[in-house]
């Protein structure tokens, strides 16, 4: 069991490698490529475009197929996507190499949560998708650093070769370590997108995104905060973001593990309720050095802790689509980036503080836990009547 939950591990490092890792490098390639910075923030957004395209459209196409071979197919677009980007110079090849970079993401996680299930012991579900999912908070904590420094001080391209090979070799271990696991009960498109008749899988949608929404409104700036609020050296951001990588790597391993021992949804909601504390605390303690860095772990942790309950959550949510619900969920979290710090940049844009992006933040934390909240009584009145029935 244990070896099948590394492989998806491996997976979904390499996943976070090649998404976190273009923030740090894009001065590097914008050099390179002879484009400005804002054009090369565009292999940003072109990913997350892959996300959201790849997610319900990998899930149509291969809904019929075995679980393992779903992965090895995802991981094989995963290679190609990094190799292009590695091997061509042309901006609109780069462009492109990056959205099909991006297309496997959603599916590799929505997929890896039904297998992880399965591999699991009974009760143990949850904390068999956290184990998946460290993979992507050890690629926060160790991969992305070490790429990051071979991008800036060797070639960039080094960091995608290095994803591609990184993907071949995932491959061979889901042939490996996973077993052969039958496919899902043969289901048309349409009932495919059957369960989101009901509440509460858009509740959970909305919850995901709201809390990402809010983390990354002040994540997304928090460099320029622990320099020009903090009082951090710039030299001192690098052991900060290790401290942030290794507060979401605790975050997420406790997530899974209290979910086992209480509900998913009562640890998602109380989680967010601390996301939305931790963020308020920031905005008033951001000048306090040592308050600043206790909440920047406290707050990193939790978008972790939260994860695994949200994943388990919507897969138990959507029967008869589960493949397109575990999806889905990404598509949440990159929705909820992605609007965060757009927040974000118009709070930076009033002039009025950087701090001010956690308070905003803190908005989005505390309407996602009222969904979360919504949610769970949702969730227990229907248990009782079909309970009585």
């Amino acid at each position: 069991m244990k070896k099948g939950l590394c492989a998806l591990a491996l997976g979904t490092f390499g996943l976070g490698v090649a998404e976190f890792v273009m923030m740090g490098i894009l001065p590097d390639i914008a050099s390179d490529m002879n484009i400005s910075i804002t054009q090369a923030g565009h292999f940003i957004s072109a990913y997350a475009l892959g996300v959201c395209t790849g997610a319900p459209l990998i899930a149509i196409i291969a809904k019929d197929w075995p679980l393992r071979k779903i992965l090895v197919a995802l991981m094989i677009i995963f290679v190609i996507g990094n190799t292009l980007i590695s091997a061509f110079p042309n901006y609109w090849i780069a462009l492109f190499a990056r959205f099909i970079t991006g297309l496997p993401h959603g599916s590799f996680f929505g997929v890896g949560a039904i297998v992880a299930n399965r591999l699991a012991k009974e009760g143990k579900g949850t904390s068999a998708v956290s184990m998946m999912v460290m993979g992507m908070t050890i690629a926060n904590l160790v991969g992305v650093p070490i790429c990051n420094f071979l991008g800036h001080h060797y070639s960039w391209r080094l960091i995608f070769i290095f994803a591609a090979v990184w993907g071949v070799v995932t491959i061979f271990f889901i042939q490996r370590w996973i077993p052969e696991l039958s496919p899902l009960p043969k289901t048309k498109i349409k009932g495919m997108f059957a369960f989101l008749k009901h509440p509460e899988p858009w509740l959970l949608l909305i919850a995901t995104a709201l809390a990402n929404g809010g983390v990354f409104c002040w994540y997304s700036y928090v460099n320029p905060l622990m320099t020009d609020v903090s009082g951090f050296k710039a030299e001192m951001i690098p052991f900060l973001m290790v401290l942030s990588g290794a507060s979401m790597c605790l975050g997420n391993y406790l997530g899974g593990f209290l979910s086992d021992r209480s509900s998913p949804g009562t640890v998602a909601m109380y989680t967010q309720g601390v996301i939305f504390i931790s963020l308020a605390l920031i905005f008033l303690f951001a000048s306090n050095p040592f308050a600043s860095v206790v909440l920047m772990c406290i707050t990193t942790g939790c978008l972790f802790a939260v994860s695994s309950p949200q994943q388990q959550l919507l897969l138990q949510h959507s029967k008869g689509g589960e493949i397109m619900g575990g999806a889905m969920v990404q598509l949440a979290f990159n929705m909820g980036n992605a609007i965060g710090a757009f927040a974000g940049g118009l709070v930076l844009k009033k002039n009025i503080g950087i701090e001010y992006t956690a308070i905003t933040g803190s908005v989005f934390a505390l309407l996602g836990m009222l969904m979360l909240v919504w949610f769970n009584y949702a969730s227990r009145i229907k248990s009782s009547i079909n309970h009585r029935l």
